[in-house]
């Protein structure tokens, strides 16, 4: 099989222009993976959230004081279509690792499988994830994952949102101008917000199997 000679070209992380910021490492964490420090004892929890794709993986730095959220960074990790699995998540993996040694995230936030995709598909998303857990394991920074109607229903209030509803609440609630952004990078912002608004108000445990199966369709095999 003839390989592809050409260099990847990824797009270097870089915080949205208009809001860069950067925030003092917290102290270090004691070893091994620790659970969550309860929100009311952090004065400011930052979290990064990512929207893995093995193509396309877009990521979120939010930081929140009190009742505020302060954009930190966001952005995306680009791989080129012909480029090999193996260097596409090696890149994913550099990337996000450069984003936690920068903005030092207390918490990381991803998008978890979901149903719907065919096998490919679901195969590589698995691939990303992978590597994206992977990058925050070994900072000892406590993940979490959320389906794409958790994230909508914490954000816009409603799990069938669309991807511009989406952006156009980040925006909202970030205090941002109109100017353009990617839905991917508006996705790991969304997985990010969602996160710090369960760490404030957790999900309350369903009572019975009707009400998981309303508030989460997509875990239910039709």
């Amino acid at each position: 099989m003839k390989r592809n000679s050409r260099r990847s070209r990824v797009d270097r992380v870089t915080p949205f222009e208009e809001e860069r910021s950067r925030h003092p490492a917290p102290g270090l964490r004691p070893p091994g993976l620790q659970p969550s420090m309860p929100v009311k004892k952090r004065s400011t929890i930052i979290v990064l959230g990512v929207d893995p794709g093995t193509l396309v993986t877009g990521y979120g730095v939010v930081a929140r004081k009190d009742s505020h959220l302060r954009l930190l960074a966001c952005g995306t990790i680009r791989n080129p279509s012909g480029q090999s699995m193996a260097l596409r998540l090696r890149t994913i993996y550099a990337e996000l690792t450069s984003v936690i040694e920068k903005y030092h995230p207390d918490e990381f936030a991803i998008e978890s499988a979901f149903y719907g995709k065919n096998a490919q598909s679901a195969l590589k998303l698995g691939h990303a994830r992978g590597v994206s857990i992977l990058a925050a394991v070994e900072h000892e920074i406590p993940t979490s994952e959320y389906s794409p109607r958790e994230v909508k229903k914490a954000v816009v209030g409603t799990g069938n949102a669309s991807k511009e509803q989406v952006q156009f609440m980040i925006k909202t609630l970030l205090g941002l101008s109109n100017g353009k952004m990617l839905l991917d990078t508006s996705d790991a912002l969304a997985i990010a917000i969602c996160h710090l608004h369960r760490l404030i108000t957790p999900t309350a445990r369903h009572k019975d199997w009707k009400s998981f199966v309303e508030a989460h369709p997509e875990r239910v095999k039709s």
